[in-house]
Protein backbone atom coordinates (compact mmCIF):
# COMPACT_ATOMS: atom_id res chain seq x y z
CA UNK A 1 0.00 0.00 0.00
CA UNK A 2 0.95 3.11 -0.77
CA UNK A 3 1.06 5.87 2.32
CA UNK A 4 -0.07 9.60 1.86
CA UNK A 5 3.46 11.90 0.88
CA UNK A 6 4.33 14.41 3.78
CA UNK A 7 2.73 16.93 1.55
CA UNK A 8 -0.83 15.12 1.85
CA UNK A 9 -2.87 14.63 4.84
CA UNK A 10 -3.19 11.62 5.68
CA UNK A 11 -6.47 9.59 4.59
CA UNK A 12 -8.76 8.00 6.64
CA UNK A 13 -7.86 4.96 4.80
CA UNK A 14 -4.25 5.59 5.90
CA UNK A 15 -4.38 6.26 9.31
CA UNK A 16 -6.52 2.81 9.84
CA UNK A 17 -4.46 0.89 7.96
CA UNK A 18 -1.68 1.76 10.84
CA UNK A 19 -3.57 1.89 13.19
CA UNK A 20 -4.10 -2.01 13.21
CA UNK A 21 0.27 -2.15 12.03
CA UNK A 22 0.99 -0.65 15.75
CA UNK A 23 -1.76 -3.52 17.69
CA UNK A 24 0.70 -6.69 19.04
CA UNK A 25 1.41 -8.28 15.71
CA UNK A 26 -0.38 -5.94 13.47
CA UNK A 27 2.08 -5.33 11.34
CA UNK A 28 1.63 -9.19 10.13
CA UNK A 29 -1.62 -7.79 8.25
CA UNK A 30 1.16 -6.93 5.45
CA UNK A 31 1.75 -10.86 5.42
CA UNK A 32 -2.16 -11.23 3.94
CA UNK A 33 -2.14 -14.10 1.42
CA UNK A 34 -5.75 -13.43 0.39
CA UNK A 35 -5.96 -17.18 0.08
CA UNK A 36 -10.11 -16.64 1.75
CA UNK A 37 -9.54 -18.84 4.37
CA UNK A 38 -10.62 -16.28 7.01
CA UNK A 39 -13.57 -16.08 5.00
CA UNK A 40 -14.30 -19.27 4.36
CA UNK A 41 -14.28 -20.44 8.17
CA UNK A 42 -16.14 -17.06 9.41
CA UNK A 43 -19.56 -18.96 9.99
CA UNK A 44 -21.35 -15.64 8.11
CA UNK A 45 -18.51 -14.80 5.69
CA UNK A 46 -21.20 -16.33 3.05
CA UNK A 47 -23.45 -13.09 3.64
CA UNK A 48 -21.20 -10.05 4.31
CA UNK A 49 -20.23 -7.73 1.75
CA UNK A 50 -16.75 -7.47 3.26
CA UNK A 51 -15.92 -10.51 5.25
CA UNK A 52 -12.56 -10.46 6.43
CA UNK A 53 -10.10 -11.16 3.31
CA UNK A 54 -11.45 -8.92 1.04
CA UNK A 55 -11.55 -5.93 4.04
CA UNK A 56 -8.18 -6.15 3.69
CA UNK A 57 -7.95 -5.99 -0.52
CA UNK A 58 -10.23 -2.82 0.13
CA UNK A 59 -8.17 -1.50 2.89
CA UNK A 60 -5.06 -2.21 0.34
CA UNK A 61 -6.98 -0.66 -2.32
CA UNK A 62 -7.72 2.62 -0.29
CA UNK A 63 -11.15 2.07 -0.64
CA UNK A 64 -11.76 1.59 3.35
CA UNK A 65 -14.87 3.64 3.30
CA UNK A 66 -16.93 1.08 1.44
CA UNK A 67 -16.58 -1.49 4.24
CA UNK A 68 -18.15 1.00 6.18
CA UNK A 69 -20.52 2.11 4.20
CA UNK A 70 -22.30 -1.56 4.52
CA UNK A 71 -23.80 -2.72 7.96
CA UNK A 72 -22.72 -6.56 7.68
CA UNK A 73 -19.76 -6.50 9.52
CA UNK A 74 -22.19 -6.59 12.61
CA UNK A 75 -22.71 -10.36 11.58
CA UNK A 76 -19.11 -10.88 13.11
CA UNK A 77 -19.60 -12.46 16.84
CA UNK A 78 -16.04 -12.11 17.83
CA UNK A 79 -15.57 -16.10 17.58
CA UNK A 80 -11.88 -16.24 16.57
CA UNK A 81 -12.53 -18.84 13.59
CA UNK A 82 -10.95 -16.46 11.30
CA UNK A 83 -7.71 -15.55 13.09
CA UNK A 84 -6.99 -19.43 13.98
CA UNK A 85 -7.29 -20.19 10.52
CA UNK A 86 -5.16 -17.43 9.47
CA UNK A 87 -1.87 -19.00 7.99
CA UNK A 88 -0.07 -15.66 7.41
CA UNK A 89 -1.20 -15.08 11.88
CA UNK A 90 -2.77 -12.18 11.58
CA UNK A 91 -4.93 -11.13 14.50
CA UNK A 92 -7.79 -10.12 12.64
CA UNK A 93 -10.36 -10.64 15.51
CA UNK A 94 -9.04 -8.37 17.98
CA UNK A 95 -7.43 -6.12 15.64
CA UNK A 96 -9.09 -5.62 11.89
CA UNK A 97 -12.73 -6.26 13.06
CA UNK A 98 -12.66 -4.96 16.34
CA UNK A 99 -11.40 -2.01 15.29
CA UNK A 100 -13.75 -1.49 12.49
CA UNK A 101 -16.29 -2.17 14.83
CA UNK A 102 -15.14 0.89 16.40
CA UNK A 103 -15.77 2.91 13.34
CA UNK A 104 -19.04 2.05 12.66
CA UNK A 105 -19.76 3.17 16.55
CA UNK A 106 -18.42 6.46 16.06
CA UNK A 107 -19.97 6.55 12.65
CA UNK A 108 -23.26 5.65 14.74
CA UNK A 109 -24.02 3.04 12.39
CA UNK A 110 -24.61 0.59 14.85
CA UNK A 111 -28.10 -1.92 15.45
CA UNK A 112 -30.50 -0.57 17.82
CA UNK A 113 -30.24 -3.51 20.11
CA UNK A 114 -26.58 -3.22 20.23
CA UNK A 115 -26.83 0.53 21.50
CA UNK A 116 -29.36 -0.51 24.05
CA UNK A 117 -27.32 -2.94 25.38
CA UNK A 118 -24.28 -0.77 25.44
CA UNK A 119 -26.10 1.93 27.14
CA UNK A 120 -27.13 -0.51 30.05
CA UNK A 121 -23.48 -0.95 30.10
CA UNK A 122 -22.71 2.21 31.12
CA UNK A 123 -25.65 3.10 33.43
CA UNK A 124 -26.03 -0.13 34.98
CA UNK A 125 -23.00 -2.10 34.84
CA UNK A 126 -24.62 -4.56 33.03
CA UNK A 127 -26.20 -5.28 29.13
CA UNK A 128 -29.63 -6.40 30.49
CA UNK A 129 -30.49 -2.90 32.04
CA UNK A 130 -30.94 -4.65 35.46
CA UNK A 131 -30.71 -2.80 39.05
CA UNK A 132 -26.77 -3.65 40.62
CA UNK A 133 -28.70 -4.30 43.84
CA UNK A 134 -29.92 -7.61 42.17
CA UNK A 135 -26.50 -9.10 41.46
CA UNK A 136 -26.67 -11.28 44.61
CA UNK A 137 -30.52 -12.07 44.35
CA UNK A 138 -29.75 -15.78 43.04
CA UNK A 139 -28.09 -16.48 45.81
CA UNK A 140 -30.98 -16.14 48.30
CA UNK A 141 -31.63 -19.59 49.51
CA UNK A 142 -28.06 -21.30 48.82
CA UNK A 143 -27.14 -22.95 51.89
CA UNK A 144 -24.61 -22.35 53.40
CA UNK A 145 -25.02 -18.56 52.63
CA UNK A 146 -22.75 -17.32 50.06
CA UNK A 147 -20.79 -14.65 51.39
CA UNK A 148 -21.00 -11.62 50.10
CA UNK A 149 -17.73 -9.10 50.57
CA UNK A 150 -18.91 -6.04 51.28
CA UNK A 151 -20.67 -7.83 53.98
CA UNK A 152 -18.48 -10.17 55.43
CA UNK A 153 -15.63 -7.85 55.06
CA UNK A 154 -12.91 -10.90 55.61
CA UNK A 155 -10.38 -12.41 53.58
CA UNK A 156 -11.10 -15.87 51.34
CA UNK A 157 -9.43 -18.06 49.54
CA UNK A 158 -11.35 -17.76 46.57
CA UNK A 159 -13.10 -14.22 44.95
CA UNK A 160 -16.21 -15.64 42.19
CA UNK A 161 -16.35 -13.27 39.89
CA UNK A 162 -20.26 -14.62 39.03
CA UNK A 163 -21.02 -12.42 35.56
CA UNK A 164 -23.61 -10.95 34.12
CA UNK A 165 -26.16 -13.54 33.10
CA UNK A 166 -25.16 -16.16 35.58
CA UNK A 167 -26.30 -13.36 38.01
CA UNK A 168 -29.21 -12.19 36.10
CA UNK A 169 -31.18 -14.63 33.54
CA UNK A 170 -33.46 -16.86 35.77
CA UNK A 171 -31.89 -20.26 32.94
CA UNK A 172 -28.53 -19.14 34.42
CA UNK A 173 -29.52 -18.13 37.97
CA UNK A 174 -30.03 -21.82 38.04
CA UNK A 175 -26.25 -22.99 36.97
CA UNK A 176 -24.76 -20.17 39.67
CA UNK A 177 -26.77 -22.30 42.39
CA UNK A 178 -25.03 -25.22 41.14
CA UNK A 179 -22.09 -24.09 41.25
CA UNK A 180 -22.40 -22.47 44.53
CA UNK A 181 -23.69 -25.83 46.20
CA UNK A 182 -20.37 -27.49 44.38
CA UNK A 183 -18.42 -25.50 45.98
CA UNK A 184 -19.80 -25.75 49.22
CA UNK A 185 -19.50 -29.13 49.14
CA UNK A 186 -15.70 -29.17 48.63
CA UNK A 187 -15.59 -26.68 51.52
CA UNK A 188 -14.51 -24.14 49.73
CA UNK A 189 -13.68 -20.55 50.87
CA UNK A 190 -15.01 -18.50 48.72
CA UNK A 191 -17.16 -14.91 48.47
CA UNK A 192 -18.77 -13.01 45.62
CA UNK A 193 -18.84 -8.86 44.79
CA UNK A 194 -22.53 -8.43 44.66
CA UNK A 195 -23.97 -5.38 44.10
CA UNK A 196 -19.93 -4.33 43.51
CA UNK A 197 -19.47 -6.05 40.81
CA UNK A 198 -19.67 -4.94 37.04
CA UNK A 199 -19.75 -6.58 33.68
CA UNK A 200 -16.41 -7.69 32.71
CA UNK A 201 -16.74 -5.61 29.52
CA UNK A 202 -15.31 -7.98 26.89
CA UNK A 203 -18.07 -8.66 24.66
CA UNK A 204 -18.57 -4.73 24.78
CA UNK A 205 -14.83 -4.20 23.79
CA UNK A 206 -15.11 -6.76 21.12
CA UNK A 207 -18.29 -4.95 19.91
CA UNK A 208 -16.26 -1.93 19.76
CA UNK A 209 -16.68 -0.05 23.10
CA UNK A 210 -13.20 -0.29 23.93
CA UNK A 211 -14.04 2.91 26.29
CA UNK A 212 -16.65 1.53 27.80
CA UNK A 213 -14.88 -1.49 28.77
CA UNK A 214 -11.85 0.34 30.36
CA UNK A 215 -14.26 1.93 32.59
CA UNK A 216 -16.11 -1.19 33.65
CA UNK A 217 -12.51 -2.78 34.05
CA UNK A 218 -11.55 -0.08 36.17
CA UNK A 219 -14.97 0.04 38.46
CA UNK A 220 -14.20 -3.78 39.08
CA UNK A 221 -10.54 -3.06 39.60
CA UNK A 222 -10.94 -1.00 42.16
CA UNK A 223 -13.54 -3.46 44.16
CA UNK A 224 -11.05 -6.00 43.65
CA UNK A 225 -8.26 -4.03 45.35
CA UNK A 226 -10.66 -3.53 48.29
CA UNK A 227 -10.60 -7.24 49.66
CA UNK A 228 -8.16 -10.15 50.12
CA UNK A 229 -8.16 -12.94 48.41
CA UNK A 230 -5.96 -15.94 46.82
CA UNK A 231 -7.53 -16.15 42.99
CA UNK A 232 -10.12 -15.27 41.28
CA UNK A 233 -12.35 -17.77 39.47
CA UNK A 234 -15.62 -17.43 37.00
CA UNK A 235 -17.72 -19.24 35.51
CA UNK A 236 -17.83 -16.88 32.09
CA UNK A 237 -14.84 -17.83 29.82
CA UNK A 238 -15.45 -14.05 28.69
CA UNK A 239 -15.00 -12.53 31.67
CA UNK A 240 -12.30 -15.31 32.23
CA UNK A 241 -10.86 -13.59 28.87
CA UNK A 242 -11.06 -10.52 29.89
CA UNK A 243 -9.62 -10.82 33.31
CA UNK A 244 -6.99 -12.94 32.16
CA UNK A 245 -5.63 -11.19 28.99
CA UNK A 246 -7.17 -7.55 28.95
CA UNK A 247 -7.11 -6.75 32.73
CA UNK A 248 -3.47 -6.65 33.48
CA UNK A 249 -2.73 -4.06 30.93
CA UNK A 250 -4.85 -1.67 32.88
CA UNK A 251 -3.20 -2.32 35.80
CA UNK A 252 -5.10 -5.54 37.67
CA UNK A 253 -3.29 -8.67 37.49
CA UNK A 254 -4.54 -11.49 39.61
CA UNK A 255 -4.54 -15.18 39.33
CA UNK A 256 -8.18 -16.18 37.44
CA UNK A 257 -9.04 -19.66 36.38
CA UNK A 258 -12.22 -20.77 34.98
CA UNK A 259 -14.15 -22.83 36.70
CA UNK A 260 -13.84 -25.83 35.07
CA UNK A 261 -10.15 -25.50 35.33
CA UNK A 262 -10.41 -24.75 39.28
CA UNK A 263 -13.09 -28.30 39.15
CA UNK A 264 -10.04 -29.93 37.18
CA UNK A 265 -7.98 -29.75 39.93
CA UNK A 266 -10.62 -30.88 42.50
CA UNK A 267 -11.54 -33.66 40.74
CA UNK A 268 -9.84 -36.14 44.06
CA UNK A 269 -12.06 -34.44 46.17
CA UNK A 270 -15.13 -34.66 43.80
CA UNK A 271 -15.06 -37.94 42.45
CA UNK A 272 -15.90 -40.01 45.65
CA UNK A 273 -19.26 -37.17 45.75
CA UNK A 274 -20.37 -38.35 42.06
CA UNK A 275 -22.16 -41.45 43.55
CA UNK A 276 -25.55 -41.00 40.90
CA UNK A 277 -24.78 -42.23 37.79
CA UNK A 278 -25.87 -40.45 34.45
CA UNK A 279 -26.58 -42.80 32.27
CA UNK A 280 -26.67 -40.81 28.62
CA UNK A 281 -24.61 -40.01 25.75
CA UNK A 282 -23.40 -36.43 26.52
CA UNK A 283 -21.82 -34.13 24.11
CA UNK A 284 -19.70 -31.04 25.10
CA UNK A 285 -19.80 -27.64 23.21
CA UNK A 286 -16.32 -25.54 23.03
CA UNK A 287 -16.99 -22.05 24.03
CA UNK A 288 -15.41 -19.94 22.04
CA UNK A 289 -14.02 -17.83 24.38
CA UNK A 290 -12.54 -20.54 26.62
CA UNK A 291 -11.53 -22.58 23.90
CA UNK A 292 -9.90 -21.22 20.79
CA UNK A 293 -9.31 -17.76 22.38
CA UNK A 294 -7.73 -19.41 25.50
CA UNK A 295 -6.61 -23.22 24.40
CA UNK A 296 -8.80 -24.92 27.43
CA UNK A 297 -10.21 -27.96 25.86
CA UNK A 298 -9.18 -30.73 28.12
CA UNK A 299 -9.98 -29.52 31.45
CA UNK A 300 -14.10 -29.83 30.73
CA UNK A 301 -13.56 -33.33 29.22
CA UNK A 302 -11.86 -34.42 32.01
CA UNK A 303 -14.61 -33.56 34.42
CA UNK A 304 -17.38 -34.46 32.60
CA UNK A 305 -15.70 -38.33 31.96
CA UNK A 306 -15.55 -38.31 35.95
CA UNK A 307 -19.04 -38.59 35.69
CA UNK A 308 -19.92 -42.28 36.22
CA UNK A 309 -22.75 -43.91 34.04
CA UNK A 310 -21.34 -40.75 31.01
CA UNK A 311 -20.58 -42.07 27.57
CA UNK A 312 -18.84 -38.57 26.04
CA UNK A 313 -19.29 -38.30 22.27
CA UNK A 314 -18.01 -35.49 20.43
CA UNK A 315 -19.93 -33.29 17.21
CA UNK A 316 -18.27 -32.87 14.12
CA UNK A 317 -16.94 -29.55 14.84
CA UNK A 318 -15.19 -29.60 18.05
CA UNK A 319 -12.23 -28.08 20.19
CA UNK A 320 -10.28 -25.97 17.81
CA UNK A 321 -13.19 -25.93 14.89
CA UNK A 322 -16.05 -26.06 17.66
CA UNK A 323 -19.00 -23.58 16.04
CA UNK A 324 -19.93 -20.80 17.98
CA UNK A 325 -23.13 -20.63 19.85
CA UNK A 326 -23.86 -17.03 18.30
CA UNK A 327 -23.41 -14.71 21.54
CA UNK A 328 -19.82 -13.39 21.64
CA UNK A 329 -19.17 -9.97 20.49
CA UNK A 330 -22.23 -8.59 20.48
CA UNK A 331 -24.27 -11.71 19.33
CA UNK A 332 -25.72 -11.72 22.30
CA UNK A 333 -27.88 -8.40 22.21
CA UNK A 334 -28.15 -8.80 17.97
CA UNK A 335 -30.09 -11.73 17.74
CA UNK A 336 -33.35 -9.52 15.91
CA UNK A 337 -30.83 -8.16 13.72
CA UNK A 338 -28.81 -11.88 12.51
CA UNK A 339 -32.25 -12.98 12.16
CA UNK A 340 -33.47 -9.98 9.70
CA UNK A 341 -29.80 -10.56 7.66
CA UNK A 342 -29.56 -14.44 7.62
CA UNK A 343 -32.78 -15.38 8.58
CA UNK A 344 -30.77 -18.25 10.90
CA UNK A 345 -29.09 -19.20 14.14
CA UNK A 346 -25.54 -20.55 14.81
CA UNK A 347 -27.33 -21.57 18.03
CA UNK A 348 -29.41 -23.93 15.73
CA UNK A 349 -26.21 -25.36 13.70
CA UNK A 350 -24.57 -26.60 16.88
CA UNK A 351 -27.83 -28.31 17.94
CA UNK A 352 -28.08 -29.80 14.63
CA UNK A 353 -24.58 -31.32 15.08
CA UNK A 354 -25.61 -32.42 18.73
CA UNK A 355 -28.38 -34.06 17.36
CA UNK A 356 -26.34 -35.83 14.63
CA UNK A 357 -23.85 -37.07 17.50
CA UNK A 358 -26.71 -39.25 19.08
CA UNK A 359 -26.18 -37.03 22.10
CA UNK A 360 -29.43 -37.12 24.89
CA UNK A 361 -27.42 -33.96 26.27
CA UNK A 362 -25.36 -31.30 25.03
CA UNK A 363 -23.10 -30.26 28.39
CA UNK A 364 -21.96 -26.21 28.45
CA UNK A 365 -19.42 -24.39 30.07
CA UNK A 366 -20.39 -20.68 29.29
CA UNK A 367 -23.31 -18.38 30.58
CA UNK A 368 -24.78 -17.15 27.34
CA UNK A 369 -25.62 -20.95 25.83
CA UNK A 370 -28.09 -22.43 28.16
CA UNK A 371 -30.67 -19.95 26.79
CA UNK A 372 -29.58 -19.98 23.13
CA UNK A 373 -29.08 -23.93 23.25
CA UNK A 374 -32.59 -24.60 24.50
CA UNK A 375 -34.19 -21.78 22.18
CA UNK A 376 -32.47 -23.18 19.30
CA UNK A 377 -33.76 -27.01 20.33
CA UNK A 378 -37.25 -25.86 19.86
CA UNK A 379 -36.54 -25.02 16.56
CA UNK A 380 -34.49 -28.08 15.14
CA UNK A 381 -36.35 -31.07 13.88
CA UNK A 382 -35.54 -34.18 16.11
CA UNK A 383 -33.97 -31.81 19.06
CA UNK A 384 -37.16 -31.83 21.12
CA UNK A 385 -35.37 -34.43 23.58
CA UNK A 386 -31.76 -32.79 23.87
CA UNK A 387 -31.28 -31.53 27.53
CA UNK A 388 -29.20 -28.72 28.18
CA UNK A 389 -26.86 -28.89 31.23
CA UNK A 390 -24.19 -26.70 32.10
CA UNK A 391 -21.17 -29.13 33.42
CA UNK A 392 -22.15 -28.03 37.32
CA UNK A 393 -25.61 -28.96 37.12
CA UNK A 394 -24.28 -32.27 35.64
CA UNK A 395 -21.90 -33.04 38.76
CA UNK A 396 -24.84 -31.74 41.20
CA UNK A 397 -27.40 -34.21 39.63
CA UNK A 398 -24.20 -36.54 40.34
CA UNK A 399 -23.43 -35.76 43.52
CA UNK A 400 -27.78 -36.25 44.39
CA UNK A 401 -28.32 -32.78 44.89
Amino acid sequence: MTMATTSQKPSFNDLFYASLQKMPEGEQILACLQCGTCSGVCPFGYLMDFPPSKMIASLRAGFFDRVLNTDLVWMCVSCYACTRACPAKIPLTLGLMTRTKEELLLAGNVPTELQDALENSQRYGNPMGESPRRRAAWARGVEPPVKIMSQVRQPVDVLWFVGDYASFHPRVNLISQAFAKILNALGVDYGILGHEESSDGDSQRLAGERGLFEMLAEKNGQMFGRYTFHEIITTDPHAFNALKNEYPALGFDYPVRHYTQFLADHLPQLKPMLRQPIKARVTYHDPCYLGRANGIFDEPRRVLAAIPGLELVEMTHSQETSLCCGGGGGGMWLDGYTWEKAHVRLSEWRVREAVSAGADILAIACPYEAPRFEDAAKMVEKASRLIVRDIAELLVESMGE
